[in-house]
Formats: C-alpha cells, sequence, structure tokens
C-alpha cells in the first residue's frame, strides 16, 4: 500500500496546525478527520503513551482504509508520581478547560519548591495502516512546572511548563520556538524521518 495520503488523526485544529508545518514538504497528502463521516472516537485506555498513540492510529486507519497518523501526548510531573500522565486530557474531568487544568496543577504543587519541580512533555506518534502498524515514534521535553501561568502563546500545559534554557514558559516563547523544541515537534522529526524511509 502506498503512502501518498495520511490521515491527522485528531480533532485538535491547533495540534494538526503543528504537524502540518512540521511535516511540510513532503511529498505526501495530508488529510483531516473531518474529512470523514463519523470516525470512532476511541477510547484512550492504554497504559503508556505509545499503546494508546498505536490504538488510535489502527482503529482510524481500518475505519478510513488508508494510512493515519495518530499521537497521544502528556505531561508527566515527577512530585505528582508521574501524574497526569497519559490522563493530562482528563485531568478535572472530560468537560474542564486547561486553564482549570493548569491551576490545578498548581494547586496540587504548592510549597514544592521549584528545583522540585521537574517535569517532562512526552509524545508517542503511531503510522498505521489498515491492517498493520508501520512505525511509532517518541520524544519527549524536560522542564519545569512554574509556580503561576504565564504567556498566551501557546495551548494545553505550555503556561505553567518552564524550559530552563530559555527562561521562559512554552507559552512565552511562540511558535517558532516550540516547533524546534517541543515534545511533539521532536517526535514529528523522529517520524519525519522514519516517514521518508518508508517513502522511498
Amino acid at each position: 500500500m502506498k503512502v501518498s495520503r495520511i490521515v491527522i488523526g485528531t480533532h485538535n485544529y491547533k495540534k494538526r496546525e503543528e504537524i502540518r508545518d512540521i511535516l511540510s514538504g513532503i511529498p505526501v497528502t495530508l488529510l483531516d478527520l473531518e474529512d470523514f463521516e463519523n470516525p470512532p472516537d476511541v477510547i484512550e485506555d492504554g497504559f503508556t503513551f505509545e499503546e494508546n498513540a498505536i490504538k488510535k492510529a489502527l482503529e482510524l486507519a481500518r475505519f478510513c482504509k488508508m494510512y493515519v497518523m495518530a499521537d497521544d501526548s502528556g505531561l508527566e510531573v515527577d512530585a505528582l508520581d508521574k501524574r497526569p500522565g497519559v490522563f493530562s486530557s482528563r485531568y478535572c474531568g472530560e468537560d474542564a478547560g486547561y486553564e482549570e487544568k493548569c491551576l490545578r496543577l498548581l494547586a496540587e504543587l504548592e510549597g514544592v519548591p521549584f528545583e522540585k519541580r521537574t517535569a517532562r512533555f512526552r509524545c508517542a506518534i503511531a503510522l498505521a495502516e489498515p491492517d498493520k502498524l508501520q512505525f511509532v515514534v517518541e520524544a519527549s521535553c524536560e522542564g519545569f512546572i512554574d509556580t503561576e501561568a504565564r504567556g498566551k502563546k501557546g495551548f494545553g500545559y505550555d503556561p505553567v511548563f518552564y524550559v530552563p534554557e530559555y527562561k521562559r514558559t512554552i507559552a512565552e516563547l511562540g511558535s517558532e520556538v516550540k516547533n524546534r523544541i517541543s515534545h511533539r515537534a521532536l517526535a514529528l522529526g523522529l517520524f519525519r524521518k522514519s516517514l521518508i524511509e518508508i517513502i522511498k
């Protein structure tokens, strides 16, 4: 099955923008889930980001009958025993916004000294065709949870994720820097290399 079209397996338009930006120039047409009628909501019940990414890619590839790339990503905070982890998007419940999630995170870390607020964003991305997994890649971005939310340029947990190298939160850095250093950017870099190999 030739890789000429790939469905981006997410409804998150900000995530799709990042993916399209970082994968630009590859001779593959990128489609959205919205191009298909009633795509399934895949239950993310894996214990790892990798398991969830693989499950989403395979189930959506079977539905779309073509290649699908799917990711799972989230935030691990060492002082919280790696929470929220695979539950990052469901922290505070399914309907909670990220402002609420960030406030809960800051409240849980109240009193924890900055040097012990180590954390990382992790991202796994899988590519599957209807009958098999092609590959999966994973990357992470290390940092700290800041003591307050700062910046308006990111989304998700970006306003509370402090990057020591830049002395800013990701939400203060903007997309040009974020698309070089973020967990998703790094994983997409690995994804791009693996994709080019199978396109050849």
